[in-house]
């Protein structure tokens, strides 16, 4: 039962605090990001950002990206990592959960690759915690006419 000093938190806010949890898996020496796939109140796939299975982590062989100081936002392919929406979509089609009509939490602003899968996966909504230096994905975003918006901050 819910104390007065705990409340029971509203849907976005347990969505997105899922989501940071799910950030502290992530294997990237630059940035931990968390994604979670709702529909209807239920949890379809998590992901984070990491080197895909079977592949030794870049917090184990340190980063190209940083080796090279490619700014935040630019030259994705360099990464040897998945974005943690790419994983959560993977995640998703690995065990064929449909996404269509979906709402991602996220921990960061979805970049321009990512939101290109967002949109072809027929995901409708992003809740982000964070933004992220991509104006392409915004872009794009808006007029596939996915809705993105800001997780409320905690009380």
């Amino acid at each position: 039962m819910n104390s007065p000093s705990t409340p029971r938190p509203e849907w976005d806010e347990y969505f997105m605090e899922i989501a940071k949890l799910v950030s502290r898996r992530s294997t990237c020496t630059r940035r931990s990001v968390g994604a979670v796939l709702v529909k209807e109140k239920r949890i379809l796939a998590t992901g984070y950002n990491g080197a895909p299975s079977g592949i030794t982590h870049c917090s184990k062989i340190g980063c190209l990206r940083e080796k090279l100081k490619v700014p935040s936002g630019e030259r994705h392919e360099l990464c040897r990592g998945l974005h943690a929406e790419q994983n959560a979509i993977i995640q998703a089609a690995y065990h064929g959960i449909s996404i269509k009509g979906s709402v991602l939490y996220v921990t960061c602003h979805p970049c321009s690759v990512c939101a290109k899968m967002i949109i072809n996966a027929g995901i409708k909504e992003i809740i982000i915690s964070e933004g992220y230096p991509d104006k392409i994905s915004g872009d794009l975003l808006n007029e596939a006419g996915v809705k993105i918006r800001t997780a409320a901050k905690k009380r």
